[in-house]
């Protein structure tokens, strides 16, 4: 191969130079006679190099994937042209055919060279990309027409690349129509309709056995329909279960923030009503020992009256003693002895007042003493319960941010639950995928899985939720649960299959 690739190649470009050089003095020869003096020399490479340069394009655009089949017209007017122009220089072409002969071999060797390596570019091309395709052999289309034209069209329209490949699907149906006709008396119509889809789906390039398979495909492809929609029903009922959870523990979260608000006011609210009694207590105390107090200074003032009225009684029988002893001496000797022990009498009975008024004012005072004491036990009182009230509230707190806690653990669990059971439920649908189970299979599996998640009790699942979830009635779901706990029974989990 190496070697005939080096002898194409270089036999190619000698006849490309042969065919070139004789074009271009062919041409420059024929512009000289038609008047296009020292342009004669440009004209040949004009023609014969634009000749290459439209095939060059055409073939970059083809390897871009964007021809334009403009440029190999182009090219092929150019290579007419060339030709007529190579066999005119040889004269009028009915009075010299021999020399218009020869003058038009020379370009078409220059042009043939040209097409081969185009040919060989553009197949390249296309293997590169993928796109080959084989035709129908011309002995083909001598010996059979119509079934060629047939063929051709199928490989066209299905997009079958490779002839054999069309004469092996060919041969496939021929084979199996005639099996068909052998068992149904001579008719392959007579038929079942999937038996007949080999040849009923002929126009569509399909092969036998995947004719033969689209029934098993289309009940695959609905069977994952069917559990594309359970899954996401699943996921729908887990987003409302997950929903539900969510407000769940917001309105346990908004009560405990009631509940603990609730506290702080009864707090605020005792605080208050202590701080209140306390102030009133000590308002009516204060205004007590100011009564008491006013009471004590009156009588002290009454006292005191009376006291300088007694002086100044005293201070008259002075001057009427005085008076006397004017008159009388003895007389006077007698008063002042009688004046005397009055007024020691005086003085004892005032002495006596001025004692008990001081006796009355510690009294007094003492009361006073034992107000403030009262009162200062009750702001003491109003101080502790407003300190049991505060550490209500911050153990009501506690409580309430160890509640959310406990919440949030819950939930996290039963997220990471929900999550394992996904995945069982996942690998179990996987499993029973590989194994290629009946609906009825993965239905009792499926109902085993719940029980499963139930505890292991068939009783524990209820006949309504297998009907909703199978979407079956009631009778069949009983079946189901019934088939199931003998699946359990033989020892199925499901991280095994047993078929």
């Amino acid at each position: 191969m190496l070697g005939l690739t080096v002898l194409a190649a270089v036999g190619g470009a000698v006849l490309a130079g042969i065919g070139f050089s004789g074009s271009y003095n062919a041409l420059r020869d024929l512009g000289f006679r038609h008047g296009f003096g020292d342009f004669s020399y440009a004209f040949p490479v004009g023609v014969d190099a634009g000749i290459v340069a439209l095939l060059a394009m055409d073939l970059h655009l083809i390897r871009k994937r964007a021809p334009w089949p403009m440029l190999r017209l182009l090219a092929h007017g150019f290579t007419g042209a060339t030709i007529y122009f190579n066999a005119a220089s040889a004269g009028p072409l009915l009075k010299n055919p021999t020399g218009t002969a020869m003058h038009a071999v020379i370009p078409i060797m220059f042009v043939a060279v040209v097409e081969a390596g185009r040919r060989l570019v553009i197949r390249i091309t296309r293997i590169e990309a993928g796109h080959q395709r084989d035709g129908v052999p011309v002995h083909r289309w001598l010996l059979a027409p119509w079934p060629s034209f047939r063929m051709y069209r199928r490989m066209r329209l299905n997009g079958i690349a490779s002839y054999d490949r069309a004469v092996e699907l060919e041969r496939e149906r021929l084979v199996y129509r005639v099996m068909l006709e052998r068992e149904h008396g001579g008719d392959w119509r007579k038929a079942p309709a999937d038996q007949r889809l080999p040849l009923t789906m002929e126009r569509f390039g399909l092969s036998v056995d995947e004719a033969l398979a689209l029934p098993i495909e289309a009940e695959e492809s609905a069977r994952l329909r069917a559990d594309r929609q359970a899954a996401f029903e699943a996921e729908v009922a887990a987003r409302a279960e997950a929903r539900t959870a969510d407000a769940r523990i917001s309105s346990l979260r908004t009560a405990g923030r009631v509940e603990a608000a609730g506290y702080e006011v009864d707090a605020d609210t005792a605080s208050a009503r202590a701080q209140a009694q306390a102030r009133a207590l000590a308002a009516g105390r204060e205004a007590e020992a100011a009564e008491r107090l006013d009471q004590a200074t009156e009588e002290l003032a009454a006292a005191e009256a009376e006291q300088d009225a007694a002086e100044a009684r005293r201070r008259a029988a002075e001057t009427d003693r005085s008076a006397a002893e004017t008159e009388q001496v003895a007389a006077e000797t007698r008063r002042r002895a009688a004046e005397t022990d009055r007024e020691a009498a005086a003085v004892e009975r005032a002495r006596a007042e001025d004692e008990q008024a001081a006796q009355a004012a510690r009294l007094r005072s003492a009361e006073t003493a034992k107000a403030a004491a009262e009162i200062e036990e009750a702001a003491a009182e109003a101080g502790r319960r407003t300190a049991e009230a505060e550490r209500d509230a911050a153990a009501a707190k506690r409580a309430q941010a160890d509640a959310e806690e406990a919440i949030e653990a819950a939930r996290l669990r039963a997220a990471e639950a929900r999550a394992r059971a996904a995945e069982a439920e996942r690998r179990a649908v996987e499993a029973e995928d590989a194994a290629k189970l009946t609906p009825a299979a993965r239905a009792n599996r499926r109902v085993a899985r719940m029980i499963l998640a139930a505890g292991g009790n068939p009783e524990a699942v209820s006949l309504q939720s297998i009907a909703e979830a199978l979407e079956v009635s009631l009778a069949t779901a009983s079946g189901r649960r019934t088939e199931a706990a003998e699946l359990l029974a033989s020892g199925y989990t499901p991280h095994a299959l047993t078929i």
